[in-house]
């Protein structure tokens, strides 16, 4: 059995194999980044060789400038590149360790074709260069910065009119800080993920902001940390793949389709985020698929199609998702289970203004299997009289008509409707079907605790 891994790996390798991972026989997949690193370092090739393209196929904007690889390959190894004030054309690949300081005068422009950057080496610092004009391509995953290299300081960059922005592939240990970046002008589904991370470890990325761009995606890479970031006017503001023990810290995403979302992954932390303006048909704050063991802390979910979205999650047997201390509030759905196998602990969350608290779709609630306490409920109906900041009786959600749309998910356009809100009033009064209980939290707050700092 271990003889038939060693040989598919070794053949893997051989083939240049962009799979993630490989089922080390025993049911275990084994991460190749990790296999690379035990196995002396091997690096398994991702890429396309770099395309030479002629300058007369690039745009004429740049047939007069002076190339800057010229001035790359004439810098020493762990030297000081401080190219004068000016437009260079691109593009540039970097093979050596030293620092390129653009001190935010200097422009690196590839003519509309390509890759602008390739970064290749372990140790090297960009600073404060502005990068522009990729290709189209995405079958060359054409980009203003490639990184294919460990432990780099990428700062201050300016990215615009690129269709990747910054793409790390087998890229660990690097600080990404203080970028600006844009997509080409394209419709959105033909744009190139601002930020993206690929069997990539460890990373800092920090106090960028990514704007108009598709994506910023995660896949296959750990240990990552997102933070102080601003995503706005895409798609996914942050995706997870595959990806364990990421932290996602302080951030805000305003007005993308979706703010973050876990799929298949376990141990992320997602604390102090601001996450607003996520509409549209799938619009959603934070979502969840097949995700297990995260925590969800401290965050303010406002002005959603749904604050959370939670499908199979938790996912893996005897694991929780742990809700704790954030806000929902002015969404359309504050929290929305489907296919629902229960295990979240919801526990000093607030719900205010949001037109359903808490709905589920895809099968019956297991309103007993989740744990709900210390919450605060604008539309709790109960007393406190002895004072202790706690309601005398929990407070319960009923589904009345409400079954209808969650049941029935075309329903939903007429939620608001007047005839299903009659409906809704008359089964409230005078039931003449059973209501189904949503959840119980047996110690709602009345009052709603301070809000977390965020940042």
């Amino acid at each position: 059995m271990r003889a038939r891994w060693i040989a598919a790996t070794a053949a893997a390798l051989a083939l240049g194999a962009t799979a993630a991972s490989l089922d080390d026989g025993q049911g275990r997949e084994r991460d190749l980044g990790d296999l690379a690193a035990k196995h002396g370092g091997v690096r398994v090739e991702v890429d396309r060789p770099v395309e030479v393209i002629p300058l007369y196929q690039r745009d004429p904007r740049i047939h007069g400038l002076t190339p800057l690889q010229a001035l790359v390959d004439a810098t020493p190894t762990g030297g000081v590149l401080v190219p004068p004030p000016g437009k260079y054309a691109g593009p540039v690949v970097l093979t050596r360790p030293m620092t390129i300081d653009g001190r935010g005068a200097v422009v690196v422009d590839a003519g509309g074709r390509g890759t602008v950057f390739h970064l290749r080496t372990d140790g090297a610092t960009l600073v404060a260069l502005r990068l522009t004009g990729s290709g189209e391509s995405h079958d060359s995953d054409d980009a203003c910065l490639n990184v294919r290299g460990d432990r780099n300081r990428i700062e201050r960059l300016s990215i615009d009119d690129c269709l990747f922005g910054i793409d790390l592939k087998q890229a660990s240990g690097n600080t990404v800080t203080g970028n600006r970046i844009r997509s080409k002008a394209l419709p959105l589904g033909l744009r190139g993920d601002g930020l993206r991370l690929w069997t990539s470890h460890d990373n800092r990325i920090e106090g960028n902001e990514v704007t108009e761009s598709r994506d910023v995606v995660a896949w296959y890479s750990k240990r990552n940390v997102g933070r102080g970031n601003l995503g706005s006017g895409s798609r996914y503001s942050l995706h997870f793949r595959f990806s364990d023990d990421n932290r996602v810290e302080g951030n805000r995403f305003v007005g993308n389709t979706v703010g973050v979302y876990l799929m298949y992954t376990e141990r992320t932390h997602v604390r102090r985020n601001v996450i607003s303006h996520a509409n549209g048909p799938a619009g959603m704050g934070i979502g969840f698929k097949e995700t297990s063991d995260t925590d969800i802390e401290g965050n303010e979910l406002v002005y959603c199609a749904v604050g959370v979205g939670s499908d199979l999650s938790p996912f893996q047997p005897d694991t929780t998702i742990r809700f704790t201390g954030n806000r929902f509030a002015y969404n359309g759905v504050g929290l929305l289970f489907t296919s629902e196998l229960g295990g979240n602990v919801l526990t000093d969350n607030v719900f205010e203004g949001n037109v359903t608290h808490v709905a589920y779709a895809g099968g019956a609630p297991a309103a007993e299997r989740n744990r709900w306490s210390d919450n605060t409920w604008d539309d709790y109906q109960g007393f406190d009289r002895d004072g202790d900041g706690r309601g005398d009786t929990p407070h319960e959600l009923y589904a009345y008509a409400d079954r209808l749309w969650m049941e029935v998910p075309h329903a939903m356009f007429f939620r608001n409707a007047p005839a299903l809100e009659l409906l809704d009033f008359l089964e409230r009064l005078a039931p003449f079907a059973s209501p189904r209980l949503l959840l119980r939290d047996g110690t709602p707050r009345v009052r709603r605790p301070a809000p977390p700092p965020h940042g």
